[in-house]
């Protein structure tokens, strides 16, 4: 049996750059509840990055800083600054109007700004994640906000109209829900948590985040322009453990909407520690399993470009990334050889260099599943195909091809979440078919052929299966304008921009018969009610 080749030299700690030396970063131990910036004086979680350098004749583990291991009392307290900002829908925040949120939202945008090297500094050394990569995100997240603004103007235009039905008349518009919590990933600690937080904060909810484990401290700089920007209480950001900081404030019922990246099993045990959970919304970006299906007359640059990079871009940590290939037989051993050929090609190693797609891994211990993964379909008859496939620097885990992938490996299934490509053939139709409905996944699927017939095919098949079908293109979340979403195991709610503010809300409406017409038009003449209005 193959065994995984490790011990492979490290960095030297020396010859870091200067541009991107470790940030000396003193306030990681600062949160935020009811608009005060509030620096922890107990516990704190240590973060040490996945960069592991030789020093000498020691290895180092650079300490990027400490977080706050807030206790209940303190997760309590953000509840209860949320629960008084909201005040029951007749706090200041949800009575505001549309464009007095916006205009408060305007200004968080604008503080932030000047944020973006900091942000990518420490998000860089936190998880490992490729600078340029970190410095994108900020980008796109600028970009979600603006974009949210934009598309909350059209939803109020739209809202704007007196409707008639029947002998009635009515006005609907969209009304927060309560209080949200937001919990992201460590992999899009910005864009996934601001993909939550923002259009929850807009459509008038107030906000409790919760940032995650790995990603904890480069969102803390934005804690001013949060508190400089908002009302008090309306956003408030703790950081702790989960299992002791989030059970509290779900038991207590008063969450009325759970956004949620992660675990499929995480987001069980938080949502059912909610007392009513038909008075819970929930949304959720779970697990993900997406196949990339090549037939043999696909175009191979094509299809072996795009497998790559969906399934290695960012180490493969991505809940879109592609996460097992199934290539028709007939091409299965020129495929592999080809897929092979340019995975030796892929570029490993530290996140300031220009073209590195394979950094360290950031969560503790992942190379050892990893392997653990790949000695699992090795003993069940797979072997890995590319020459580099399971060498380790540190926490750095070469990009791995494995074939023959069958149903009795683990990796058939779970998702891996890492740069190990899993790779499978098939036969015909009936093979994919019984695939896909049997997958406990349903997010994205890839389809790589020039034929319009298996395109038809696998499209009427895929729709039922999984909510994205991508032809001749890797599994991604992008364009945001784009509904985001998955069946089964993968998510819960549709996210995109115009999505995630229904998502966040719920439609109202004032109605009319003819004794109260006139009414209606006074009072909408009068200019003195938020909702009923032109």
């Amino acid at each position: 049996m193959e065994t995984l080749a490790r011990e492979l030299k490290m960095p030297n700690w020396y010859e870091v750059p200067d541009d991107f030396e470790l940030p000396d970063y003193k306030d990681g131990m600062n949160y935020l509840v009811n608009g005060e910036i509030l620096s922890w004086r107990g516990e704190g979680i240590e973060v040490r990055s996945p960069l592991l350098f030789q020093d000498g004749a020691q290895i180092k583990v650079p300490l990027i800083g400490s977080y706050p291991g807030l206790d209940e009392a303190e997760a309590l307290r953000a509840l209860r600054a949320a629960e008084r900002a909201y005040g029951g829908g007749a706090g200041k925040w949800p009575q505001m109007t549309t464009e007095q949120r916006i205009e408060a939202l305007k200004g968080f945008v604008w503080r932030m700004r000047p944020l973006e090297r900091q942000f990518a500094l420490l998000q860089m050394w936190e998880t490992a994640k490729p600078y340029r990569s970190c410095l994108d995100e900020f980008k796109r997240t600028m970009k979600y906000i603006e974009d949210t603004i934009t598309h909350l103007y059209l939803l109020e235009e739209e809202s704007s109209g007196i409707s008639k039905a029947e002998n009635y008349i009515y006005q609907v518009r969209r009304c927060p829900l309560g209080i949200c919590l937001c919990m992201g990933p460590f992999n899009y600690p910005l864009n996934e948590t601001f993909a939550l937080a923002i259009p929850a904060l807009i459509m008038g909810n107030t906000v409790i985040i919760k940032p995650p484990r790995y990603g904890a401290l480069c969102t803390i700089p934005l804690l001013d322009a949060f508190a400089r920007s908002l009302p008090a209480g309306v956003v408030n950001v703790i950081n702790g453990h989960g299992p002791v900081i989030i059970p509290p404030i779900m038991k207590t019922g008063k969450i009325a909407v759970l956004g949620f990246t992660g675990s499929t099993g995480a987001a069980r045990q938080i949502a059912n520690a909610h007392p009513a959970n038909n008075r819970l919304r929930t949304i959720l970006g779970l697990e993900a399993k997406n196949p990339a299906f090549v037939f043999a007359d696909a175009d191979l640059d094509v299809a072996v470009k795009e497998c790559i990079n969906g399934a290695l871009e960012f180490n493969g940590q991505r809940c879109t990334a592609i996460k097992h290939i199934l290539v028709e037989e007939k091409i299965a051993d020129h495929f592999l050889a080809r897929l092979s050929a340019e995975v030796e090609k892929v570029k490993c190693g530290l996140p300031w260099e220009e073209g590195v797609t394979i950094t360290a891994l950031a969560e503790t211990n992942k190379s050892e599943w990893l392997g653990e993964l790949i000695q699992d379909a090795l003993a069940h008859g797979a072997h890995i195909v590319n020459p580099s496939g399971g060498q380790v620097s540190g926490n750095l885990f070469h990009p791995t091809v494995i074939y023959p992938v069958t149903g009795e490996m683990k990796i058939w299934s779970v998702e891996q979440f890492g740069p190990v490509i899993p790779v499978s053939s098939f036969a015909g139709f009936d093979q994919i078919a019984n695939y896909m409905i049997h997958s406990e996944h349903g997010q994205q699927a890839s389809v790589f052929t020039t034929s319009a017939a298996n395109a038809s095919s696998m499209i009427d098949l895929l729709v039922n299966q999984v909510s994205r079908v991508n032809l001749n293109a890797q599994c991604r979340r992008s364009p945001d304008e784009l509904p985001f979403t998955g069946r089964k195991d993968s998510a819960e709610g549709t996210l995109s921009v115009i999505d995630a503010l229904r998502s966040f809300s719920i439609r109202s409406l004032v109605v009319a018969n003819e004794q109260g017409r006139e009414l209606f038009f006074r009072t909408l003449e009068s200019g003195q009610s938020r909702f009923l209005k032109i």
